[in-house]
């Protein structure tokens, strides 16, 4: 579950990343492609060297024991080259690559440590990249080597078509094609070759070196970021059975609450109307005038329960949150405190309507506390709309003391917010009011 902190980290607002104008933009991936490929194709010939010789020695004498410490030494001469590749990667994926997890050695001892990468298998990867990354830089060095050479050498062919030694010109040639001079039938060859090549230079580069840089991030990345999405899925199910047990723990404290209050409110009344109208219906064979006030009372009754009915629906589903939205909700629910509320909660477009009416909970509830138990003489409410979510604030000058444990009040409302996929935070030291903060993702 992430922090208050991770919800607004953008609440200042990010600078927005620079516009490249498309053309900079692709000629500056075709810099980064082709320097990665011609790059690659050398440091894949040293690469091979290096690591089939100590893979093939280490192999070839681990039956007397040499072949161990020359194949370890081989593991971690790969691992070397293998981070040097997830570097030379990045630019070239438009991401940032992942350093994989290696196993770390549990034994003290420097023999220990110099062993553990026989026992790593992403060590064993590195190696085999090594060996195998041979193949994909060949055929991207290939590719991208002869099209630069036919985009150069074909548009800049008049140039120096001079200084190349030519056969005999055959004159039957340009008079079949209507021309007098066969330089510049070859030219104008040439050139159309070089504007084929030019057309075409970057979707084959790109693709190159797409090849070479998916080779190595399959081997070098892709079991760390398999098992990384197999991390990530078991915390969203972590988090998604948490959100269900707040919510179902959060329901049975709504309802409880709701339970203790129409039995020590609307219930204890209808009880007392009742024995107020039976008292009344004696009252009038003997002394009407008594009925009467008996009837009245009763009628006070009446419109008090219906105030606290009223006042239970309100909690329930308050109608005008549904009709007017949040900002009209809360600001009749802060005319309603007893506790002068300083609201600041601007209008903006209607959200979900999970995400309002758990806000308005918060800040219900939240007030509700400090009416009764802070002793505040002003609270404020902050309602923003920040990049990540809603972000509710209510803090009072009370006494503080408050806190989010289980048994304490608040409990049933961290509950609430966990449910709709929020994080609630108190700040309550003694002495020095509460601030309490929710963070709704929208």
């Amino acid at each position: 579950m992430p922090s208050v902190e991770d919800m607004t980290i953008s609440y200042a607002g990010a600078p927005a990343a620079p516009t490249i104008a498309p053309a900079r933009r692709y000629l500056r991936q075709l810099g980064v492609d082709t320097q990665y490929v011609l790059l690659g194709f050398p440091l894949g010939l040293i690469t091979l060297v290096l690591c089939i010789t100590g893979f093939a020695t280490g192999i070839g004498t681990a039956i007397i024991w040499i072949g161990l410490p020359l194949l370890a030494g081989s593991l971690a001469m790969s691992r070397g080259f293998a981070h040097l590749e997830r570097l030379r990667i990045g630019p070239v994926l438009r991401r940032r690559i992942p350093h994989p997890h290696y196993r770390a050695s549990k034994s003290q001892s420097w023999v220990g440590k110099m062993f553990s990468p026989l026992a790593d298998g992403q060590s064993w990867l590195d190696l085999v990249h090594g060996i195998f990354r041979f193949i994909p830089s060949t055929i991207a060095f290939c590719f991208v080597f002869t099209w630069w050479v036919g985009t150069l050498g074909g548009l800049t062919y008049a140039a120096w078509d001079w200084a190349l030694p030519h056969p005999p010109e055959n004159q039957d040639l340009p008079e079949l094609l209507g021309f007098d001079d066969t330089a510049l039938i070859r030219v104008t060859f040439y050139l159309v070759m070089g504007l084929f090549f030019a057309v075409t230079l970057i979707p084959v580069v790109r693709g190159s070196a797409l090849l070479e840089a998916q080779f190595a991030r399959g081997l070098l990345t892709g079991v760390d970021e398999l098992r990384q999405q197999v991390a990530d899925a078991n915390a969203a199910r972590d988090t998604a059975l948490g959100q269900k047990a707040a919510a179902v723990s959060a329901e049975a404290t709504a309802l409880r609450k709701l339970e203790r209050d129409i039995h020590d409110g609307p219930q204890q009344r209808l009880v007392r109307l009742a024995m107020d109208l039976g008292r009344a219906e004696q009252q009038f064979a003997t002394d009407p005038e008594l009925a009467r006030a008996t009837v009245a009372e009763a009628l006070s009754q009446t419109r008090e329960t219906l105030d606290e009915l009223r006042a239970l629906s309100r909690g329930i589903a308050p109608p005008i949150l549904v009709d007017r939205g949040l900002q009209a909700a809360l600001t009749a629910l802060a005319g309603r405190c007893t506790i002068p509320v300083d609201l600041d909660a601007p209008v903006f477009e209607r959200l979900n309507p999970a995400v309002e009416s758990t806000a308005y909970f918060v800040v219900a509830e939240a007030l509700t506390n400090v009416a009764k138990h802070s002793h505040a003489s002003e609270v404020q409410v902050s309602v923003q709309r920040i990049t990540t979510g809603l972000l509710v604030t209510v803090a009072d000058d009370g006494v503080g003391g408050a806190s989010l444990a289980k048994g304490h009040g608040l409990a049933g409302l961290d509950d609430r917010v966990k449910a709709a996929g929020g994080v609630l935070a108190v700040e309550s030291a003694e002495g020095e009011g509460t601030r309490l903060t929710a963070a709704l993702p929208l």
